[in-house]
């Protein structure tokens, strides 16, 4: 076993110094050689260029990222929560106790893939709200590169899947550029999608940088999770089919457990109904103490751990109603299923690395991006686009849909008091910068380097996982990459924990920033100002000065009850001034508490154009991309250059779908239509008196305004619709409000002739493809849209 470990690893070391004297990858992925070239072939030699190859027995490097998976979430960390497969890979490899994040996906991925931190890397926010500052404007430079654009020219396959979210939304079109793409920093293949998050029935999916169906609908059973497991397998066979002696580099990011909380209905059975039922019946706070006595169990936190006192504003269990204990608790079942389901996928791909004799040399790595998000507020929801677009959820409401809860028929999140417990035994949650929002859960299992499996408590951070990959692999990092001259990594390697358990902490100093909310790490001591973000557009505040830092010895208080800012001041002082240099040196200022609004001119892929043209089955374009009708008058033109005998029907152009958008269509009853879902509460429908007719024709919708919006109470634009074939008025009707803000959450675009994904109106289902000719369809503006204060979905 000795054998098999060490060889590999002098084969890599050797290929990386070759790489470290020359100092360069990307250029030249093979060694040259010399043709000798005569008249004819009878006296010339020719030459084929010999590709890179990695050494043999190199090992394979994957990847799993979770997403709001809080670090008392998986059972080897105390949670009620069946994770067998990622508590069988503790046991096998390394659970750490002491893991950083950034507390939000996009700059925690960044920092991952790069080595950087994230501000570093201009991804200190989520890249929806990217400003221009060097340290916000989700531009990853090419001075920093990804793993795989180091790891392929080292004779690596690599592929990513699932989540991304590190691309500016405005390179986010048809058009590109690319080259913030996955597949334009150095993954030579991608399937997943592009954004914070994803419906898991109803995907915005991409193939490279192709929009794509998914291979199955809902009905025939297709589960994203599932989905992104299958192409990993397939991604793992067809490699080894061609060249098993070439390792591989996955990049598997699935999109649980974010919202929605969407698990396939057989495992929501097994915590309502079945083997699991009863598992939370205790309520959060009951459970925040049940989880730190497993933890203090089985190590995970000291014996003398105390547990964080609950927030003011998160609501005792037991002063809740038997009515909202009841919804409560099923929302805590349905994430606890989409995580059991999610562990079983990762046992697929587990299982089918053990099957085909690969597992022991994998270099497996499972992280969570930031803490358990806290996004569903106090009463949690079923459809979350509602409060994005301020329209408030009851708790009737919320009730009426409980059996519905993680189907495709809603869009749910649980209460925060679910993501505290779920950080347990930290402070708050995911968008924080106390533990409950930057300790996360890291396990990495690798049998044939990892001698000593077990407990690891060293401080590290999600910057330290590159060069650790990189050492592992014996790969320096280049100087140079595809000609451009690299920044310093950042991050130090962990490797040197996998053989000493008890080995002191190598990290310095760490950072952390997240709206304005500060900390610093350094020497087992943390101080943190708990800055209050700003959701107001309209306020001018400057209370940076009046921010309250707080001082914790974090190796005996690791979750910051104690605060001894009066008694250590000089030690806070230090720290302060610590964190000013450290925020200079990375990008951090200038330091910013918009959460949801952020004033800063931008790129827009968008053109502020009064008329577009959209053309049949063409890919969707994402909204940010796509005519803005909210809040204004707008006019939709199809021209319809045949219709059959009989009629057609089908969608003429879509935006949006089930949880908000809009959609004009000829329905089954041949009749022309026009609906506006009001994020998914409410259908205002407006149709025809006669049918579309045969042959060419021109059938339009014109929407005039006349109800100015009330944002603030969740009111679009209400106004007056008419629907016209061929310039002859045909019906019309009184559309009251209609969506202000976002249609949408998961990247589902405007579409002509057809509606991908959900569907907008309940009067069909999707694709429902026009079965007549479309040429094309125009839509006008008028330029009379409100100036609002327009929210910036922070989603990640």
């Amino acid at each position: 076993m000795i054998m098999h470990g060490w060889k590999p690893f002098v084969l890599c070391l050797l290929v990386g110094i070759l790489t470290f004297l020359t100092g360069e990858v990307g250029g030249q992925n093979a060694q040259e050689c010399q043709s000798k070239i005569g008249m004819t072939y009878l006296d010339s030699t020719p030459c084929w260029p010999t590709p890179v190859k990695a050494p043999q027995g190199a090992p394979n490097v994957l990847i799993i990222a979770l997403d709001d998976v809080g670090f008392a979430q998986l059972g080897s960390y105390g949670s009620a929560i069946e994770t067998p497969t990622l508590d069988n890979l503790a046991k096998g490899g390394l659970l750490y106790t002491n893991f950083h994040t950034t507390a939000l996906c996009s700059p925690t991925r960044a920092c991952i893939l790069t080595g950087r931190n994230h501000h570093s890397v201009g991804t200190g926010v989520v890249t929806e709200i990217a400003t221009g500052y060097p340290g916000y404007n989700a531009m990853m430079p090419k001075s920093a590169a990804i793993l795989p654009a180091i790891l392929g020219p080292n004779g690596y396959s690599t592929i990513a899947l699932g989540k991304w979210h590190n691309t500016p939304p405005w390179e986010m079109t048809v058009l590109g550029p690319f080259d913030r793409w996955p597949t334009g920093q150095g993954f030579e293949r991608f399937y997943g999608f592009m954004g914070g998050e994803a419906n898991q029935y109803y995907p915005a999916l991409y193939s490279g940088i192709r929009y794509v169906d998914p291979p199955k609908t809902p009905a025939q059973g297709y589960h994203l999770s599932e989905d992104l497991t299958d192409n990993a397998i397939r991604f793992i066979d067809n490699n080894r089919m061609v060249n098993p002696d070439k390792p591989f580099f996955l990049y598997l990011a699935y999109g649980a457990c974010h919202a929605p909380h969407q698990p396939p209905r057989n495992w929501v059975e097994k915590y309502t109904t079945g083997e699991y039922k009863g598992k939370f019946s205790q309520g959060w706070d009951a459970m925040r103490e049940e989880v730190l006595a497993r933890q203090k169990e089985k190590g995970i936190v000291p014996p003398n751990t105390e547990l964080s006192p609950r927030p003011d504003w998160i609501p005792a269990w037991a002063s809740l109603s038997a009515d909202e204990q009841r919804l409560y608790i099923r929302m805590q079942e349905v994430f606890a299923a989409y995580l059991s389901h999610t562990d079983d996928q990762i046992n697929r791909v587990v299982d089918h690395l053990q099957s085909t004799g690969m597992l022991d040399n994998t270099l497996l790595i499972v992280f969570s991006d930031n803490g358990a998000s806290a996004e569903g507020g106090t009463i949690g929801s079923v459809n979350e686009n509602r409060w994005f677009n301020n329209v408030p959820e009851s708790l009737q409401d919320n009730l009426a849909m409980m059996d519905k809860l993680g189907s495709e028929w809603t869009y749910n999140h649980y209460p925060m008091g679910w993501a505290h417990a779920g950080n347990t035994p930290f402070q708050r949650y995911k968008r924080e910068t106390f533990e409950g929002g930057v300790a996360d859960p890291l396990l990495i299992h690798w049998p044939n380097r990892i001698r000593q499996p077990g407990i690891r408590t060293q401080f590290h951070h999600a910057i330290d996982i590159f060069p650790t990959i990189l050492e592992a692999l014996g790969i320096p990092a280049p100087d140079k990459v595809n000609g451009v001259k690299q920044d310093p990594v950042e991050g130090i390697s962990m490797l040197y924990t996998f053989a000493n358990p008890a080995a002191p902490t190598r990290k310095q100093a760490q950072y952390f920033e997240m709206f304005g909310m500060r900390a610093i790490w350094s020497d087992g001591w943390k101080a943190v100002a708990d800055h209050k973000s700003d959701s107001s557009y309209w306020a001018q505040r400057d209370t940076w000065v009046d921010d309250k830092w707080a001082l914790y010895h974090v190796d005996g208080d690791i979750s910051e009850v104690h605060d001894l800012a009066a008694k250590y001041p000089g030690k806070l002082n230090a720290l302060m001034n610590l964190f000013d240099s450290e925020a200079r040196k990375y990008n951090v200022f200038p330091l910013d508490d918009r959460m949801t609004f952020r004033i800063s001119p931008r790129p827009t892929a968008r053109l502020d154009l009064p008329s577009y043209t959209y053309y049949s089955n063409m890919d969707p374009v994402e909204e940010g991309s796509a005519v803005d009708t909210k809040n204004r008058s707008f006019t939709i033109t199809a021209y319809v250059s045949s219709t059959p005998e009989g009629g057609a029907e089908g969608v003429l152009i879509s935006q949006g779908g089930r949880f908000g958008g809009y959609s004009f269509f000829v329905g089954t009853d041949k009749k022309l239509h026009f609906v506006h879902n009001y994020v998914g509460v409410s259908e205002f429908e407006v149709a025809s008196t006669s049918n579309v007719p045969t042959g060419a024709s021109t059938l339009k919708f014109v929407f005039t305004k006349t109800v100015e919006p009330d944002v603030s109470h969740g009111l679009g634009a209400g106004g007056t619709g008419q629907l016209y074939i061929n310039d002859a008025p045909v019906g019309g009707g009184f559309i009251p409000t209609t969506v202000p803000q976002k249609f949408t959450l998961t990247g589902e675009g405007l579409c002509a002739g057809r509606d991908v994904e959900t569907p907008v109106s309940h009067l069909y289902g999707s694709p429902f493809s026009f079965t007549g000719g479309l040429d094309r369809v125009v839509v006008d503006v008028v330029d009379n849209q409100t100036k609002l204060a327009r929210k910036v979905l922070i989603r990640d």
